[in-house]
């Protein structure tokens, strides 16, 4: 059943292509005007890298997470997960990981391409590419939570989740930047990279629970 809702809703995405395109020009367009911006200055270019990388890719996802689940609920297709014999938590696994596939996983291959315009070392470039495979589950699992929490507001969740979301990515931005910055200055990144790792598989153990705990609530509201 998780296979054939991750299919399901893979499809249903690709079909609406501006759903996952707009996030991802965002995201190219944010990274490539900061250097236009700055200039040439190969120290500064470096310095600011991680931030502006990790913060574009975190606004990148902002844009899409408000719709997650809003589409199911409007249309009364939520209520019918409910009534499935199969976990909700299962399918919302799914749907959260159709999500990663379709709006994470493009700025992951672009990412590497993006730095280059920051003048980013080849090792640091390596290091930005494993923060952000171990940093975009945890963006989506936990916008997962927050879009489920809102998903019964009406004219109010666009505003109301980036403020409740991007308190608890503070931490998952700190670590990210922070392994990169240390790969700059040629230190250990394990520590980082560990701590990034740890905060995700907390979040793929507890989200899809939590989520459809919250949809359940949502829905019966």
């Amino acid at each position: 059943m998780f296979y054939r809702t991750l299919y399901y809703h893979l499809k249903l995405i690709l079909r609406t292509p501006g759903e996952w395109l707009n996030p991802l020009l965002f995201f190219v367009m944010v990274v490539s005007l900061f250097p236009i911006a700055i200039g040439t200055d190969k120290n500064l270019l470096v310095a600011i890298a991680p931030g502006v990388i990790w913060v574009a890719a975190l606004l990148a996802s902002l844009l899409s997470l408000p719709q997650l689940f809003r589409s199911d609920y409007l249309d009364g297709s939520l209520e019918q997960l409910l009534l499935q014999p199969t976990a909700l938590s299962l399918l919302v696994a799914a749907k959260i990981a159709a999500h990663w596939f379709t709006h994470q996983l493009p700025l992951i291959i672009i990412a590497p391409l993006s730095a280059l315009f920051f003048q980013l070392p080849a090792h640091s470039c390596w290091v930005l590419l494993l923060t952000l495979l171990l940093g975009t589950p945890i963006l989506s699992l936990f916008g997962g939570i927050m879009a489920a929490l809102t998903v019964s507001l009406r004219g109010n969740a666009n505003i109301l989740l980036p403020l409740l979301l991007l308190p608890l990515l503070v931490p998952v931005l700190i670590f990210a930047t922070g392994a990169v910055f240390a790969s700059e200055q040629h230190l250990p990144v394990s520590g980082e990279l560990a701590i990034l790792a740890a905060f995700a598989v907390l979040a793929i153990g507890i989200a899809p629970w939590v989520i459809a705990f919250a949809l359940r609530i949502g829905v019966e509201t």
